[in-house]
This record gives structure tokens, C-alpha cells and sequence, in this order.
């Protein structure tokens, strides 16, 4: 049974909002059903893009659960009333519901690709130790490109895994999935941005007082300022330009 996809207000995008524990469920599901299916996140720059990329704007109409993540996000959500509970544990970063994995059932090949060699080896060893009973390999994405990438979809036939991490950034990430998903062994494929480098150490991740705050692209912007600099101040003014245009062309038609 497909997930109810719920309207994000102001944004003309739509989530799957779920707690951990209801991800887990899916997961579950995912998992025993064996095909292929995809765990994707909406932050104001997958919005953005999702509202000027055709591609984008697909994959996520048709990924099987679009988490919230990022404050923004979640608090427009917030306005539909539709929240049980405290509205932030609707926010699902991927290191919010990865150390739960082991909480998936029968979860016994889990694939991590992204991030350097040094971070991959160490959110596999992560892994290891959150999921015991399961096999994790992992495939560094340093020099992304044509060659690597088919390297990447021979090594994930090879390695036949459940569930794929893919940790590419955005929007390289959800790129491969729009260019290869039919060509990769059946799988839930969840794109996990920085996650890994997160799992790894190798990223500091935000005090969890200022997640809660809605303060992360703060810490972000301290610890990485050339790196998400114009997403942080230049972006929500595209998007801004967007909606507005978006607007006006419905007036339009209507």
C-alpha cells in the first residue's frame, strides 16, 4: 500500500511525513517485498530544485517516501495540523533514522557508496557495529564520472545489497538514480547526502539543540562557509523568484 503523500504549504511540493519508528515500518515492508524503491529527503534546495528540473521533480513524484528534512520544510508541513505529536519528530535527517537500521528485520546486505575512501571505510565500520548480523560493503564516489559510475552499477549486481546508501551530495546523487535505477539490481536506494562522512567522524554533525532550533545551515555555514554559503543566502531568494513565478503562471491560466 502506497504512502498518502501529504501537500507542503507555500512550496507546491508534496512529503510523505513519518517518524522513525513509522520509517522503520516502511523500511520492514521494503525489505520483505524485495523490489526496487527509493528514500528521498525535501530540504529548501531539493524543493528548489524539484520547481526548475523536470527530472527532479519526476524522481521524487515517484520516489516511495519523501522524508522531512530540514526546518523549514517541516514547519510549513507543520501548519496542516496533521502532526501527532511533537511537529520536529517528523524531521528526518539520514543520521536521524540510520542508527536505527538494526530495527529493520531481516536487513542482511546493506551497500554505502560515496564520500572518500577514508569516510566510506569508516561509515561501513559504523554500520557494523549498528547492524551486527548484516554484511556492509562499502564503494568510495572520489572522482565521480561515466567510468566510475558503471563500476559502481557492475559492483551492486556483484554485491546484490538491500538497501543502498547513496551519498553523492545533491544533486549528483538523485542525477544517478534518474540516469540508472533501471539498471541497478533491486533495492531500496535512499540518498543520504553527507551521512556518510557523518557516520564516518569526519563531518561534525550540529549540536542537537540547534537541529531542534532550526539552526543546522548556522552550524554549516560556520564549519563549511565556501561550501553552502549560496545555498544558505542566495538560494531561498531563487526560490522565492520561483514560487512567485509559479504563481503567476497559474493566475495566468486560470
Amino acid at each position: 500500500m502506497a504512502l498518502d503523500r501529504q501537500q507542503i504549504p507555500v512550496l507546491d511540493v508534496h512529503a510523505t511525513p513519518l517518524r522513525v519508528s513509522e520509517l522503520v515500518e516502511e523500511l520492514n515492508r521494503f525489505i520483505e517485498d524485495g523490489s526496487t524503491r527509493t528514500v528521498l529527503g525535501h530540504n529548501l534546495h531539493s524543493v528548489t530544485l524539484t520547481l526548475s528540473d523536470d527530472g527532479f521533480r519526476r524522481l521524487y513524484e515517484e520516489s516511495d517516501v519523501v522524508l522531512l528534512d530540514g526546518a523549514p520544510v517541516l514547519w510549513l508541513w507543520g501548519r496542516t495540523g496533521n502532526a501527532e505529536g511533537p511537529v520536529m519528530d517528523y524531521r528526518l535527517g539520514s543520521t536521524d533514522w540510520l542508527p536505527a537500521l538494526h530495527e529493520v528485520r531481516g536487513l542482511e546486505r546493506i551497500a554505502v557508496i560515496g564520500a572518500g575512501a577514508e569516510a566510506n571505510a569508516g561509515a561501513v565500520s559504523r554500520l557494523k557495529d549498528i547492524v551486527p548480523s548484516a554484511h556492509v560493503a562499502g564503494f568510495p564516489g572520489e572522482g565521480w564520472g561515466p567510468a566510475l559510475e558503471d563500476e559502481v552499477v557492475a559492483w551492486l549486481h556483484h554485491e546484490q545489497p538491500q538497501l543502498v546508501l547513496l551519498g553523492l551530495g545533491m544533486p549528483l546523487q538523485e542525477e544517478v538514480l534518474q540516469r540508472r535505477l533501471r539498471d541497478m539490481p533491486p533495492a531500496v536506494y535512499c540518498a543520504v547526502g553527507g551521512a556518510i562522512e557523518q557516520l564516518a567522524g569526519v563531518q561534525k554533525l550540529a549540536p542537537r539543540w540547534l537541529g531542534r532550533m532550526g539552526l543546522e545551515w548556522a552550524w554549516r555555514l560556520l564549519l563549511h562557509p565556501r561550501r553552502v554559503a549560496y545555498r544558505v543566502l542566495g538560494e531561498p531568494w531563487v526560490l522565492l523568484w520561483l514560487l512567485v513565478a509559479r504563481r503567476m503562471k497559474n493566475r495566468g491560466r486560470a
